[in-house]
């Protein structure tokens, strides 16, 4: 077995938390239910969910948007889909990925299918994450720079280790065959497949959890061995992806999103709206420098959908300058991309690459009929866990309405954490209601 399936399971099988790091896991948590319940109704949503209810079968685990259970599996599929239809939920940069929505979706089915406790969920979830962002690191930028998702591959070893915690289930068996299972091309992003990932990413964790602890045997080097999911997928095999696991979580880093698009435009925003509100006819050229990285994820020069939108510097701009709401859903729509004012304003909107910095961080140049103004922000920068809270709050406030919002936070903060068959009964929309 290799050295780092062999004290990933470790991991997973015994780790407690921080009182941080689960506080975290809370906020997360709840930013994802929100994002998942604003999203319900997205194509990709009712188009997976569909399918799922439509296959049926054994009634273990909830899903986002209807009051009927399905295989833990098919719910975890479903629901990672729609936990990531807008593209609103939680980013790591250290490997570039979204933890929650691959590991949540897979945790909740399984905590729900086995009866499991809000804290038997709440540690699960923790350690699904964490191991998610560890793995990806290990994998490395070759590994994302290749065409892999992080989120679904990295976030698919995840999924199985917290399910494996949830079950009782041989960890290492469980990752040795989900390294057969995890998949997810970059070549998704702006179309129905890069939430899709998310999906596939939640069900392969779950189902090679489950069959983990039927006795299912595995290869016990599939990830790190020979011939091994990192060595055929373009893994760097980084030395240094495990340092301090179990003492320093590296999920306490995470970052959250307080703008419905790509969170490689988020340090962009953040910088042009220090310099606003100005006159958008007075704006001669933007120029928006970021890390090279970017450029193949969120770099679309034109966009013509609304979700292609989400990945464009250029409209992302313009919008910010002209003064629309980034944080609205609506903001980003088929019709902006068409819009004469924002067409005009993103032609002027020059995105280049600045090597040295980091990728969490973005400058902007705005020139105007009366001179140039810069600014810059990085998205690493130390947020205090109250304002995070309360800026998560705002955000479910603005995707759920206030009442709506609530009941899910206090949900989310129960004393031993969300409660799974509650919680699924709140993504169900059973007694969710503004004036809940």
């Amino acid at each position: 077995m290799g050295r780092i399936t062999e004290e990933l399971a470790e991991f997973a099988d015994s780790a407690r938390g921080t009182e941080a790091s689960e506080r975290m896991m809370r906020l997360s948590v709840f930013d994802w239910a929100a994002c998942a319940l604003a999203g319900a109704d997205e194509p990709v949503a009712r188009l997976v969910r569909d399918m799922v209810r439509e296959e049926g079968g054994a009634a273990q685990a909830g899903l986002v948007g209807a009051a009927a259970r399905v295989p833990a599996r098919a719910a975890a599929l479903a629901n990672g889909a729609v936990s990531h239809a807008l593209d609103y939920d939680d980013t790591h940069f250290a490997h570039i990925g979204h933890p929650s929505v691959a590991v949540v979706p897979a945790a909740l089915a399984l905590a729900q299918k086995t009866g499991a406790d809000a804290r038997a969920f709440l540690e699960a979830a923790l350690v699904g994450v964490e191991a998610s962002i560890r793995v990806g690191i290990w994998l490395g930028r070759s590994h994302y720079q290749a065409g892999f998702h992080q989120t679904a591959t990295a976030g698919a070893f995840g999924a199985a280790l917290a399910g494996a915690r949830l079950l009782g289930a041989d960890g290492a068996q469980a990752v040795g065959l989900v390294s057969t299972r995890a998949s997810g091309l970059k070549s998704q992003f702006g179309t129905m497949g890069k939430p899709y990932n998310a999906g596939i990413a939640a069900a392969n964790g779950a189902e090679a959890a489950q069959l983990a602890a039927r006795g299912f045997v595995s290869t016990p080097d599939g990830f790190d061995g020979t011939q091994g999911f990192g060595e055929t997928h373009g893994g760097s095999a980084a030395r240094d992806a495990l340092d301090g696991l179990g003492r320093h979580w590296l999920f306490e880093g995470v970052s959250h999103k307080f703008h419905a698009c790509c969170h490689g435009t988020q340090a962009m925003i953040e910088a042009l709206k220090t310099l606003t509100p100005l006159d958008p006819a007075t704006v001669r050229g933007v120029t928006v420098l970021t890390h090279p990285r970017w450029l193949k994820v969120c770099n679309q020069p034109a966009p013509q959908t609304g979700l292609g939108a989400k990945f464009s510097y250029r409209l992302i701009a313009a919008m910010v300058l002209a003064g629309r709401d980034t944080a609205a859903l609506a903001t980003f729509s088929d019709a902006a991309c068409v819009d004469p004012a924002l067409v005009a304003l993103r032609d002027r909107v020059t995105v280049a690459v600045d090597e040295s910095m980091p990728e969490t961080a973005a400058r902007v140049i705005v020139e105007t009929a009366t001179g140039a103004a810069e600014a810059s922000h990085d998205l690493d920068a130390p947020l205090a866990i109250d304002t995070r809270a309360q800026r998560l709050r705002a955000k479910a406030e603005s995707l759920l309405g206030p009442g709506r919002a609530a009941r899910l936070w206090e949900s989310c903060m129960a004393s031993e954490g969300p409660d799974p068959e509650a919680l699924g009964a709140t993504l169900a929309g059973l007694g969710l209601t503004e004036e809940a």
